[in-house]
Parts: C-alpha cells; sequence; structure tokens
C-alpha cells in the first residue's frame, strides 16, 4: 500500500518551521479491456493532478517514470489519467507516485504499487474474462514431423536513446524535481474567460505601498480575451459607475476581495482630497497555483500605449522572506516600458530592490527601441540565475546584472535600510527565495515617473496626487484611446 502523507514545511514570517498533514487520496487504477489503463482520483478541492509510474520497473525514488503526465482540469468530480494503448497482462506490476495541488500547496503519495489481477471495461464493470485468448500448446513433433527451431530472440534497437535528466537548478513550488530545459510552465490564453485559466487568479483590490497607483483591480470591467491573448483595458471609474463616483464609496468586500480585508485594500470612503482611484485596470497571478524559483521565463507581449500608463510584467515574492515594505523581498520586471509618447522607446528589465530612488531602478537595463515598444507585439526573456540575471527582448541580449558579492553590499552604500535583512540569504537576496508570475496594468503612482517629466499633473510627494492627476485628465485621457496590454504567451523553462 503506498505511503499516502506528506509532510510540507513552510517557512512563516516569524522564522518558525510549521508542518502540515494533509493525506492525498488513494489513486484508483484500472487495467481496461482489451487494452489500455485508467488512474482516477477523487477531487478534493484540487487544482492540479500528476501521474508518474512505470511498468515492472520500480521508481527511482521521484523519477519522471514511463507515465508522466500532468491533469488540469477534473471531470464529474474526478480526475483521471489515460494511456489507451498500452496492453497490460495479468500479473504486470505499476510502481507509481502521484501529486495534487491543493489551496496553492503541493502534496505526493509516494511508493505506490499495484498489481493487474482483472480487467474491466469502459464502463467500470468487470470484463468477460473469457474472451482474453490463451496460449495455445504447441504441437508435439510426429514421426515425420522434425522439431521446430527458432533463432534466439534478439530485442529490436530503440530508434531513440532514453531522455537524459541533466540536473536543473530550478525548483518548482510543491512539485517533483524537473530536468533541465523542461517546459514547468505555459499559458497560451486561448480561452474565453478567466474561469479558464486554472493557473491564474484575479487581483481585486485597492493597490497600496509602496507605490500607491492611481487605479483599482477588477477584472470584470478591464479584462477580455481576443485572438488568443490576455487584454488588460483602463476604463475610467466615473465611466463605469456614475458622474461624481469619486467622492463617494467603493467596497470590494462581496466581490471576493484578495487584499487584506477590513483594510483600505478592500473597502474606501473619499474623504476631501483624498478621492477613489479614477481608474479601473485589472492584474492576473500564479500566486496560489504556481511559483518557482530560477529559471528561463519567456512572455509575447504588446505593451500599453498612454500618457501614465505602466505594464506589469512581473516575478513577484510569494513568501516576502525578507519583509513585505518598500521591495524588501525584491521584485522582477521582465518587461516594462512607459507609456507615454516620450518615454515608451525605453525597454527596462531587472529587479526592484528599493521603493525610492537612487537603488530603485539603479540595478535595471535599458534598451531603447528603434520604434515605440507599444506598437508591436515582442518577446520578452529573463533568465533568473542562482548568480544573475540576463535580459534579452526577441532573442537579442541586453542586460546582465551581476550579483558581486551581493545586492545588499551595493543597497547598504546607497543607504538602503532594509539592506541588512539580504545578508541572512545568498549573494542573490532577496531574489533567492520562490517568486510568482503577475500581469497587469497600473496608473501614476508616486515612484515610477519622476517630478520633473514634462506635462506630469502631480507632484510624487504632494497630498493631493491622485486628485490632481484626475483634474487635468483632458491633458491625459485622449493618449489611451484604443490603449491596452496584451500578452499571447508565457513559457517557464527549467536551467
Amino acid at each position: 500500500m503506498a505511503r499516502s502523507i506528506i509532510c510540507l514545511f513552510a517557512v512563516l514570517a516569524t522564522g518558525v518551521v510549521q508542518t502540515i498533514q494533509y493525506k492525498v487520496p488513494e489513486a484508483k487504477l484500472e487495467a481496461i479491456w482489451p487494452k489500455g489503463l485508467r488512474v482516477t482520483v477523487p477531487d478534493d478541492g484540487f487544482t492540479l493532478f500528476a501521474f508518474h509510474g512505470n511498468l515492472n520497473v520500480e521508481m527511482e525514488g521521484l523519477e519522471a517514470g514511463q507515465w508522466a503526465r500532468d491533469i488540469t482540469k477534473a471531470k464529474n468530480g474526478v480526475w483521471t489519467f489515460r494511456d489507451r494503448n498500452v496492453e497490460l497482462k495479468l500479473g504486470d506490476k505499476i510502481y507509481f507516485w502521484t501529486y495534487v495541488i491543493k489551496n496553492g500547496l503541493g502534496y505526493r503519495q509516494d511508493d505506490g504499487e499495484w498489481t493487474v489481477t482483472e480487467y474491466v471495461n469502459e464502463d467500470g464493470t468487470k470484463a468477460d474474462t473469457s474472451k482474453i485468448p490463451t496460449q495455445t500448446p504447441k504441437p508435439t513433433p510426429g514421426p515425420t514431423q522434425p522439431p521446430v527451431t527458432r533463432p534466439p530472440y534478439i530485442p529490436p534497437t530503440p530508434t531513440q536513446p532514453p531522455k537524459q535528466c541533466l540536473a536543473s537548478r530550478t525548483v518548482v513550488a510543491g512539485g517533483s524535481p524537473v530536468c533541465k530545459g523542461d517546459l514547468v510552465f505555459s499559458e497560451d490564453f486561448n480561452g474565453s474567460g478567466l474561469k479558464d485559466l486554472p493557473s491564474w487568479t484575479a487581483e481585486i483590490r485597492f493597490p497600496e505601498q509602496p507605490d500607491y497607483p492611481f487605479n483599482v483591480y477588477d477584472p470584470d470591467r478591464t479584462i477580455t480575451f481576443e485572438d488568443g491573448s490576455l487584454v488588460i483595458t483602463p476604463q475610467l471609474t466615473e465611466s463605469l459607475h456614475h458622474e461624481g463616483f469619486l467622492t463617494e464609496s467603493l467596497d470590494l468586500t462581496n466581490l471576493r476581495c484578495t487584499g487584506q480585508l477590513g483594510t483600505t485594500e478592500c473597502s474606501r470612503t473619499a474623504s476631501g482630497a483624498q478621492i477613489l482611484p479614477p481608474v479601473i485596470t485589472g492584474k492576473i497571478t500564479t500566486r496560489h497555483r504556481f511559483g518557482f524559483k530560477f529559471g528561463k521565463i519567456e512572455v509575447r507581449a504588446k505593451l500599453p500605449a498612454g500618457s501614465w500608463l505602466v505594464p506589469e510584467i512581473n516575478l513577484e515574492p510569494t513568501e516576502n522572506v525578507y519583509g513585505s515594505l518598500r521591495y524588501e523581498s525584491g521584485l522582477m520586471r521582465v518587461a516594462f516600458a512607459r507609456g507615454n509618447p516620450s518615454l515608451s522607446k525605453k525597454l527596462y528589465g531587472g529587479p526592484l530592490l528599493s521603493d525610492s530612488e537612487p537603488f530603485r531602478t539603479m540595478m535595471m537595463k535599458e534598451k531603447i527601441g528603434i520604434e515605440n515598444w507599444n506598437k508591436e507585439y515582442h518577446n520578452y526573456t529573463m533568465i533568473w540565475k542562482p548568480d544573475g540575471l540576463q535580459l534579452l527582448v526577441d532573442g537579442e541580449e541586453y542586460g546582465n546584472i551581476n550579483p558581486g558579492e551581493g545586492f545588499f553590499s551595493v543597497a547598504r552604500k546607497n543607504a538602503v535600510p532594509h539592506a541588512s535583512n539580504w545578508l541572512r540569504g545568498t549573494v542573490m537576496a532577496p531574489l533567492d527565495e520562490t517568486f510568482y508570475l503577475s500581469l497587469g496594468l497600473r496608473v501614476g503612482g508616486v515612484n515610477d515617473f519622476a517630478d520633473d517629466l514634462p506635462d506630469k499633473p502631480w507632484r510624487n510627494r504632494g497630498s493631493k496626487a491622485m486628485l490632481d492627476f484626475w483634474k487635468q485628465r483632458n491633458s491625459w485621457y485622449p493618449s489611451w484611446y484604443n490603449t491596452n496590454l496584451r500578452v499571447d504567451s508565457i513559457r517557464v523553462y527549467a536551467l
């Protein structure tokens, strides 16, 4: 019988190690007549089920196995793996392990063994074994019949050598070990709605520190899918409610707010110059479905045009191990170009490790395009390694980021107060923990646009920043005509 209880160790913000136990439902294996294998597990709120197994060959630890399949959707309350071509014989033994994701955490059922003792039909009923052909005994040679001789059996030479699994530096959160070069995450946005994206969760909240953008996230109003692309379109808040709404109240609690309930992340009431965010946009993340450490990230996207718009194509920290304020635990921008016509030829990529300059953008790399980056789709790549970051666009490298003796060393010289937090990590700290993918669109804020930019309607330290931005809407809103962020695909490969 399989060993079904797996202990996961989650390091809490306090540094305490907590043991979480969950018993994975037993997998049911069936030999289908006349050929086929079916493996089922009842659904218990999973977002993924994986089956790994060998036929008549014991598994070596958590190897991928002859069968290695991820199932992303349950049907009628059951997760099912099928191999319709395998021909199982009575007495065959299958060695296996299974893996599920539940509430964002991964659990395994290890050391599974199952022996074929009977066959079933497709509907699960017992098959009529009388139909199973029996081996006919060889006739005894008569006096005039010479013995039949056959050459020794020589197994056929395989047309392809088995795949060699090279050790990978990539770690998938809650997942099984991966091989170098493996595709560990893929998204093509071919669905018709968010319900078709099991790996993603939509943000519904008021974004706050450290950048305090001038928007609220509401996917129902801003996220659509067109021609196999995710499309995030900014909308004026009043156009979706009514004129004067910015001086009233907005409560996202009943809309399944993803912020901290009972705080201004979920509910706000305007007061004087502190109006409601004048723009509604969208954001989705893999925070509860997929996280990883180190890998090659490829994103095909078309960035948004329009003054004071900022694309969010990022990696964000899952646990905030080094702190939750001022980018203490870091953030990595895969592709960043501001939408203003005078700024949109400048592409940036790399880490944010502080909320304020000069260290905020010191580690970022810049690529000046021939045209604005919002004119066409481009392929943006980040290679996140244990000893640095590499940035490419359309296959051309434009930046290498080397931590040297550690990011903390440079940060400390620039008076970054939280630099000492990174001393307990590696030279890549804080970029040496698990991160998740995020895609979104935001507006304005108090850190991404310097006060000396022409025609900027607000000051970053101004107490009326959002109100001043809204009052000057006639200067920026016309530039938003038919603008949006479009993401065609994402791939993550193991290093």
